[in-house]
């Protein structure tokens, strides 16, 4: 089915209808490149030490080296689970160029979490910080992985500064916890260092990739609870990145030959960076400002004293810790020319604040994991904060469909659905999910509630699926609730999304009791050893019944609105 495009009106001059996604057969395609043409640029700043495009071009060489000798097989899986560190930036391109597909993990996992991602992947090899190495003790056992990368926080960094920070992050700070991973017959262990340095020795073979090959599994819950891999293409992201570059160039276009400096705060594993900072910053020459703890915002904005900004990606909550901080506004902004938000709504206090102090509008883009991600965007030149995801991308369409999936009208209501060449191929695995979120047309699904205008710009009204959007992040209140019934104290629960002034939502649980001792700190400790931070239940309220359908299906939404409505 043929779209009306009314949005292609309204783009900027010099954007596109269209990108050609062939210009690049693979992601490898895009390093080469980026590496080759910008060898003497900086391509990632860290702790006051930069690295050039060079630099991390021979080291992941190197480390594509070192992992193509342990026999892995082309499209074999490899995690990686790291903070916004520099061994990041390296192996992100060397599990890439060796042809292999990048799994990206959040470190502050549980072992529960771990564990499926691990499993559920197939990953091979992981490349991971010490200080996340006891999670993966407690689990390889039960995974596939035969070959573990340690790297530790202070190894590309100068001899002695690197000692000290790996001192300090050990001993004073006590950051990285005991653990245990010996090499065996069944997984060999070695440092960051070490297989970089044999690597060096060994032959590299760049892989023969096509552009349907699978680039990254990057895991998100969907459209349901069950956290899946959503099958990203060399194809998808190169589509992506050709998208954003069209979109933002315009704007770009004012810093002449100037390299760009952008701030990458968000986590490398998450879709949003992992496009906009290292892929689009590859092809663009980029410098990335690697911050590994955007919670520390003294710490953050100490950072960026050091620098001139051009590009500030970031979700709601960091931009209103940044403006609500007094040491924030002291800093040179007159470089700043792109404040992007997504992963999760910006809210109209916060942009405004933001612009106040800064000098540079908030604008809004949508996407997910499933479209790696970036599907709308306001336009740039935008003046002050609109309230709506923008418009679709060029070679994008965008259509409100209604239950059956059929076409809305310009002005009704109903899922919004995504087409393009960022369209993932599926979930890793899950064709019965596949089929339910992909229609037969090759829109995605989104979840999300919308109306399109006459000129093209979407607004999200409602949230379809149960899903909680916590800081950007993704929570499923089926795994929350999963985790919650294996408490021997808990009878039945429900887990809903609350506003919240910080984070845009938090988890609230209701739990019938079964044991009617059972108390909020006891459930509180057990959610904190079986969910990473962010999917811990903020508030948790015990009832002696919840609503549920004639069938007995518990209704999450009537406890959500009686929330809203209190």
């Amino acid at each position: 089915m043929t779209l009306a495009k009314p949005w292609l009106t309204q783009y900027e001059k010099g954007v596109p209808a269209e990108i050609n996604p062939g210009e690049y057969n693979s992601l490898v395609d895009v390093l080469d490149q980026a590496f080759r043409e910008h060898a003497k640029r900086d391509m990632a700043a860290f702790m006051e030490v930069h690295w050039t495009f060079a630099q991390v071009d021979e080291m992941s060489r190197a480390l594509a080296a070192w992992l193509q000798a342990q026999g892995l097989a082309k499209g074999a899986r490899v995690a990686l689970m790291m903070p916004n560190v520099p061994q990041y930036v390296v192996a992100i391109a060397a599990v890439l160029r060796a042809g292999y597909v990048v799994v990206n993990v959040n470190p502050l996992y549980t072992p529960r979490e771990l564990e499926h991602q691990l499993k559920d992947s197939g990953a091979e090899a992981i490349v991971i910080l010490e200080n996340f190495a006891v999670t993966l003790q407690e689990v390889i056992a039960r995974t596939p992985i035969k070959r573990v990368v340690v790297a530790a926080m202070g190894d590309m960094l100068p001899m002695l500064k690197g000692t000290l920070v790996n001192f300090v992050v050990r001993h004073v700070k006590k950051m990285v916890p005991v653990f245990s991973l010996p090499s065996s017959a069944k997984c060999q262990v070695i440092s960051f260092k070490a297989a970089l340095s044999k690597g060096r020795s060994l032959k590299y073979n760049r892989p023969a990739l096509k552009s349907s090959d699978v680039a990254f599994l990057q895991y998100t819950g969907g459209t349901t609870g069950v956290s899946k891999g959503a099958t990203l293409m060399h194809s998808n992201v190169v589509a992506n990145i050709l998208q954003c570059e069209a979109w933002f160039k315009p704007t770009l276009s004012h810093l002449g030959t100037q390299p760009i400096v952008t701030v990458c705060a968000l986590p490398l594993y998450h879709i949003f960076s992992l496009t906009v900072c290292y892929m689009m910053g590859a092809r663009l020459g980029t410098m990335n400002i690697l911050i590994p703890n955007p919670r520390d915002i003294p710490g953050f904005i100490k950072t960026l004293q050091n620098y001139k900004v051009n590009m500030f990606p970031a979700v709601n909550t960091l931009y209103n810790g940044l403006v609500n901080h007094p040491d924030f506004a002291k800093l040179d902004f007159s470089g700043l020319k792109i404040s992007n938000g997504g992963g999760m709504a910006v809210q109209q206090a916060t942009a405004e604040k933001w612009k106040k102090v800064t000098g540079c509008t908030i604008v809004e883009g949508y996407g997910l994991s499933e479209t790696s991600p970036v599907a709308t965007v306001n336009r740039m030149d935008l003046d002050t904060f609109s309230g709506s995801i923008g418009y679709p991308l060029p070679s994008t369409e965008v259509a409100i469909l209604d239950d059956d999936g059929n076409h809305l009208a310009i002005g009704e209501t109903g899922e919004i659905a995504i087409r393009g060449p960022q369209v993932m191929a599926g979930y890793w695995n899950r064709a019965d999910e596949t089929a339910k979120s992909i229609t037969a047309d090759g829109f995605f699904r989104t979840g999300d509630i919308g109306i399109m205008d006459e000129k093209g710009a979407t607004k999200i009204v409602d949230r379809k699926k149960d899903m909680i959007l916590v800081s950007g992040f993704n929570v499923y209140p089926n795994e929350v609730e999963q985790v919650l019934s294996l408490h021997p104290g808990v009878l039945e629960c429900a887990a809903v999304g609350v506003p919240d002034a910080k984070a845009g939502e938090a988890v609230k649980v209701f739990v019938v009791r079964k044991d009617p001792t059972l108390t909020e700190a006891a459930l509180a400790d057990f959610c904190k050893e079986q969910l990473t931070g962010y999917k811990r239940p903020k508030f948790i309220e015990f009832r002696d019944d919840l609503p549920k359908t004639n069938v007995g299906k518990i209704l999450r939404r009537e406890l959500r609105d009686e929330k809203k409505a209190a």
